[in-house]
C-alpha cells in the first residue's frame, strides 16, 4: 500500500528529532503523533511537515517547542477517584507488610499524580518508610513537578477528586496558597526523587515494590507497549504491584500469566512469585 505524503514526512521528522537530539517517538501511536504535529503545524503558519523538520533540525527551541507538544503531559490530582479507594482497599494492605517500599511514578509528568500517591501513603501510615521515584523525560514537567506547585484555581477540581477517593483530612491542610498559585506541601516532597527516564530508550530504573503508570502507554504502538511492559516486569519484585491505565491491558504483552488479577475494572495486577503464586 502506498503511504501518503504526509505519512512520510512524518516518518521523517521523527527520524529527524531521534538523530538531532536523542528523543524517541518513532513507535508512538501515529494518530497520536499525527493530531499533534497538525496543531503545530497550524499554529507555527508552516506549509509541510517537512519545513517543520527543516526547521526542527536548525531551530533548538522550536525543537524544545515540538517536544512539550508531543510530550504527554495530561493529569490531575486524584484522577480517578475510584482507583484510588482501589489502592486503599486491595493494594495498601500489601505495602503495609514490607518494611519499605518501593514505588516508582513512570512517566509522571508535572507531578500531581505523584503527590496524591504520596498524600494517600500519609494517611495509610506508609509515607515515611517509602521512596517514590518520579520520573519523566520531559524535563521541563519534571521541573514543575519537583516545584509542586500549580495554579489556584485547580484546586477545587482537586478537592473533589480527593474526596471522591476515600481522603480522611481535610485537602487545602496539604498545599499552601500564595496569590493565584497553591504550593505543595514540603512534608510531601521528602521521600519523592525525581529523576529524568525515557520509557523507550532506557532501561530498568530500580527494582520496586509497585510501579504506577497510567494512561501512558494508550500513546505508543503495541510494539513499545510491549517492550514497556517488559520493563515494568524486571523492575517489579515477587508480589510487586502493577498500576496501568483504565484503557490499558496486559493482554497482548505476553505477560498475562505472570500476575493475578487485583482489579480488573481499575487495571491494577500483582506479579506472581516463581510456581505462580
Amino acid at each position: 500500500m502506498t503511504k501518503d505524503t504526509t505519512e512520510i514526512e512524518i516518518h521523517l521528522l521523527l527520524e529527524a528529532l531521534y538523530r538531532k537530539y536523542g528523543y524517541d517517538f518513532r513507535q508512538y501511536s501515529e494518530a497520536h503523533i499525527r493530531r499533534r504535529l497538525m496543531n503545530r503545524l497550524a499554529l507555527c503558519g508552516l506549509q509541510t511537515i517537512s519545513e517543520m523538520q527543516s526547521r526542527v533540525l536548525h531551530d533548538r527551541e522550536f525543537a524544545a517547542v515540538l517536544l512539550q507538544d508531543l510530550s504527554i503531559t495530561v493529569t490531575e490530582m486524584f484522577r480517578d477517584a475510584e482507583f484510588y479507594r482501589a489502592i486503599r482497599q486491595s493494594v495498601v494492605p500489601i505495602l503495609k507488610t514490607y518494611s519499605f517500599v518501593k514505588i516508582w511514578h513512570a512517566g509522571c509528568s508535572t507531578g500531581q499524580e505523584a503527590y496524591s500517591m504520596a498524600i494517600l501513603l500519609q494517611e495509610e501510615g506508609l509515607y515515611e518508610r517509602t521512596t517514590m521515584y518520579a520520573t519523566d523525560f520531559n524535563q521541563r514537567a519534571l521541573d514543575q513537578a519537583r516545584e509542586g506547585i500549580y495554579a489556584n484555581e485547580q484546586m477545587k477540581e482537586y478537592t473533589a477528586n480527593y474526596q471522591r477517593s476515600g481522603g480522611r483530612e481535610a485537602f487545602s491542610d496539604y498545599y499552601t496558597s500564595n496569590y493565584n498559585m497553591a504550593i505543595m506541601e514540603a512534608s510531601l516532597k521528602k521521600n519523592i526523587v525525581w529523576a529524568h527516564h525515557n520509557l523507550v530508550t532506557d532501561s530498568v530504573f530500580a527494582e520496586v515494590h509497585m510501579i504506577m503508570c497510567r494512561n501512558v502507554l494508550i500513546y505508543f504502538n503495541s510494539d513499545l507497549q510491549s517492550k514497556v511492559q517488559h520493563l515494568f516486569r524486571d523492575s517489579l519484585t515477587h508480589g510487586g504491584i502493577l498500576c496501568l491505565g483504565s484503557k490499558e491491558s496486559l493482554r497482548f504483552s505476553g505477560l498475562a500469566e505472570e500476575y493475578i488479577e487485583l482489579d480488573k475494572v481499575q487495571k491494577i495486577f500483582k506479579k506472581k512469585y516463581p510456581g505462580g503464586e
